[in-house]
Formats: C-alpha cells, structure tokens, sequence
C-alpha cells in the first residue's frame, strides 16, 4: 500500500501512468506504435504543449483561462489576414507580429479582468472565449485563409516546432523556479489574502499570468496555422479539454499554488496518447469527448487527493 502511494503521489506519476498506457494500448490499438503514428503524435504534441503551458501558468496562480482555444483562433486569423492582403502573400514577419498581439491583447484583457476588477476568472474567460470566437468567425465570413508566406509555414516543419516549444518550455521553467515572480506566482495560489499582506503585488502577478496564457496562446497558433497552412476561425476549437487536462493531469492544482512545466509536458504526452488510441479505434466524436471528460474527472479527482494528502 506504501509503494502504491508513493507511486500515486511522486512527481513522476505521469511519466509512469503514460508508460503504462502505451504498454497496455499499443497490443490493443493496431498501429498506433508504428514509426509514422508515432511522429504523428510527436508533431501533434508540440502546439498543445505551448498551450498548456500558458495554462499551467495560470492555474498555480489560482486561475484558469478557458478563452485559449479562441485566441489561437483569433490569432490565427488575424495573422492570415495581415499576411495575405489582396489575395498574394506578404510579409512573415507582420503577421508573426500581429499574431503574437492579438494573443496578448487577450490575455491583457483577461489580466485586467480578473486582477484589477475582481471578476470571476471562469467567468470572464468563458464570455473571452465566446466573443474572439465569434469576432474571428465575423471577420473571415466563416472562410479559411489560404496562401500563406513561403517563410511563415516553414515554422510548421523541420526543427523549428521542437525548436520553438523546447524555448517556450525552458523560459517558462526558469521562470517559475528561477525568478522573484514565479515565487510570488505561486505565493499567489497558495493564498492571494497572505501575499498581499506580505507585500506581493497581486494583480500584477496574476496580469502577468493570463498576458502569458495569452502568448503562449499566440505562438501554439503560430504552430498550427504554419503546419496546416491555413489561417482559420476555427483553429484549436477542439483542444480547450486536452490543454487543460494536460496541466491538470501532469499535477497542476486547479486550487493553485502547485504546478511544473515538465509536469505539465508529460500531461501533454497522456493526453496525445489517449486521443491518438480512441481515434485509432474510429470512436465516434461523442465517445471520444466522453472519454476525454473521464479523464479529467479523473484528474481532478486525483488532484483532489493529492491536496489532501499533502495536507497530513
């Protein structure tokens, strides 16, 4: 019973939950350990991994960002838009830059929201994300935007997707473990009441948190739009469950106050590997999202536990 729970409580949890789903998957699942799935998961991970790592940010500080999936979509088609102005491709390097805006100026917008006018952060992410949805479905007329820069989707392909999410990964930790902020951060979701009395200027850390969701937001974007080569109102619609899960899964606390990026990245891994295996299996689409709310059921009720425990 020990060994169990040191198991079930080690920060190397999911590393060995998605060893152990592999193993009792790939006999089950035909091909999904073949060298080309597996490069498909691997390509597939790596935007979602830039995501949930914006979320993991906000979740140690106490709250979550439900408007990700729409500014991957508003970022993607405001950076379509900028690069393709009378129909022939334009300039990379704007549409890089206006995308990576377009997901701040979300994430200033839900910063200033929930630190500065005390809002709900569910709340306010939720009408977030219903709004850019709906801003970047009106600005396209529900149409994907096409002939993209030769040098923009090149970021899809080759080294640069690892390239750029091992960066974002890497800033992201030192960040949290290294610097005066990720220790208010986290200081933060531990109990915002104590850091403010203690000197921590709370709203900017949190503003700072969701400004962070926001770009991370942006560049997961970036990522797809470049690999898919498309600009779309659309883009990430699917994976708001799979970036939260992720964060969750990896030993994030929804109650704030606990979360790594690496922990983070092997939820992202679990996550791709459970999705990857029911779309194998030709599940229809409810019973892959039925699936996918079990395990984070599941999730939260571990973090559940894990609070819990930690507390003896």
């Amino acid at each position: 019973m020990r060994v169990f729970a040191r198991v079930l409580f080690s920060e190397y949890f999911v590393l060995w939950l998605c060893l152990a789903c592999f193993a009792l998957l790939a006999p089950a699942v035909p091909g999904l350990a073949s060298p080309r799935n597996l490069s498909n998961m691997f390509s597939n991970m790596l935007p979602l991994a830039v995501a949930a790592i914006g979320q993991t940010a906000v979740l140690i500080g106490g709250g979550i960002d439900l408007s990700v999936t729409s500014a991957i979509a508003m970022a993607s088609t405001c950076g379509a838009l900028a690069m393709t102005r009378g129909g022939e491709p334009g300039s990379a390097a704007a549409g890089i830059a206006v995308m990576l805006a377009a997901g701040l100026a979300i994430g200033l917008v839900n910063g200033v929201s929930v630190a500065r006018l005390a809002m709900p952060p569910f709340m306010v992410t939720l009408t977030s994300m219903m709004f850019f949805s709906g801003l970047a479905i009106w600005l396209t007329r529900s149409r994907n935007i096409h002939n993209l820069p030769a040098s923009f989707l090149a970021l899809g392909s080759g080294a640069w997707p690892v390239v750029i999410t091992l960066a974002a990964a890497a800033g992201a930790h030192l960040a949290l473990s290294r610097t005066w902020h990720g220790r208010r951060l986290y200081a933060v979701g531990m109990n915002a009441r104590t850091a403010r009395v203690s000197g921590v200027p709370v709203a900017r850390v949190l503003t700072l948190a969701y400004l962070f969701s926001g770009l991370c937001a942006a560049v997961a974007s970036i990522l797809y739009t470049a690999r898919l080569e498309t600009g779309s109102p659309l883009m990430g619609q699917r994976i708001l469950l799979d970036v939260i899960a992720a964060a969750v899964i990896g030993g994030t606390s929804l109650f704030g106050g606990r979360g790594k990026v690496p922990w983070t990245l092997g939820g992202v891994v679990f996550v791709t590997l459970i999705d990857n295996a029911v779309n194998l299996m030709g599940l229809a689409f409810f019973m892959v999202l039925t699936v996918k709310g079990v395990v984070i059921l599941g999730a939260a009720l571990l973090d559940r536990a894990r609070v819990n425990y930690a507390g003896r």
